[in-house]
């Protein structure tokens, strides 16, 4: 869960002097130290200082709305009580604000498309981006580093295909019924304008096709998106990351964000602390009696 917290007062309660009580590195190198807090006072003055935040939830939606399901059915059982363990779910808050929450990119690979032909479909894209054809011999860090700096006051995608890469960068002007539905906050999320112009419009793949991820494979790292261009897919689209100020309003604003539009980081391991939820266990196995 993501919390707005500018001044940092909760990450000021809760800063820590002493050794942490678990320290674990994970494959990625990255070091997980937990404190365990059990002071009431500071507990209280968390409390006090989360009680009118607003939360987001980064991910773990389909834990949460399971989390929420598993509730309302045991809710239903003769032996419910209001502070049965099943009436609370343990969560990660994290400020928003901080300097270490980093937002990356997941980038699309499209494959499988017969008669692929990206220079033959600029005119369409030409529609609704400048389309620039750059150096195939750029490395996949330069290609990033030319995507970010595009991608400054705009939408800018970059395009890798085997031969070949295009930076697309946004027209100020776009209209498409493709984008019809879509809240003004929505249309100006790459992301958005990848799906609806690039694969819906251009390549003629289907909504359902891009849920059902029949074209599409999602990854995390840019490289390994261009690989799998070289081992015969049509095209990668490496993309900027979605900013945090426009995950705020529009999570904030009653909206969803797209599929796969933000990827959070570092995480917390899971199993570090188990929230146990033996006592309902248990009265479900029972039926309740």
């Amino acid at each position: 869960m993501l919390y707005s917290d500018r001044v940092g007062e909760v990450d000021a309660i809760l800063k820590q002097s002493r050794k942490p009580d678990v320290e674990v590195t994970d494959e990625y190198a990255v070091i997980h130290r937990m404190w365990r807090v059990s002071e009431p006072a500071t507990i209280e003055s968390v409390q006090r200082a989360m009680a009118d935040k607003k939360l987001i939830i980064a991910d773990g939606h389909h834990r949460y709305e399971t989390a929420l399901n598993y509730r309302n059915e045991m809710r239903g059982r003769a032996r419910h009580t209001a502070d049965a363990p099943y009436e609370r779910l343990m969560m990660t808050f994290v400020n928003m604000e901080s300097s270490g929450l980093v937002v990356l990119p997941t980038h699309r690979v499209v494959f499988g498309l017969p008669n692929f032909d990206f220079a033959g479909i600029s005119s369409k894209l030409s529609k609704y981006f400048e389309v620039e054809k750059v150096g195939a011999g750029l490395s996949v860090v330069a290609r990033m580093e030319l995507l970010r700096s595009a991608g400054q006051d705009r939408t800018a995608l970059l395009a890798v295909t085997s031969d070949a890469g295009y930076l697309l960068r946004a027209h100020a002007s776009q209209s498409s019924e493709f984008l019809a539905g879509q809240s003004e906050k929505q249309r100006a999320l790459d992301v958005v304008q990848l799906h609806k112009l690039v694969l819906e419009e251009a390549l003629g793949m289907s909504e359902e096709d891009i849920l059902d991820q029949k074209h599409l494979r999602y990854l995390r790292e840019a490289q390994e998106a261009v690989e799998e261009v070289h081992r015969g897919a049509n095209v990668a689209f490496l993309m900027n990351p979605v900013r945090m100020d426009q995950v705020k309003d529009i999570a904030f604003g009653g909206e969803v964000l797209p599929q796969k539009s933000t990827d959070f980081f570092p995480k917390l391991l899971s199993g570090l602390t188990i929230y146990s939820l033996e006592e309902a266990a248990q009265t479900a196995a029972s039926g309740g009696r």
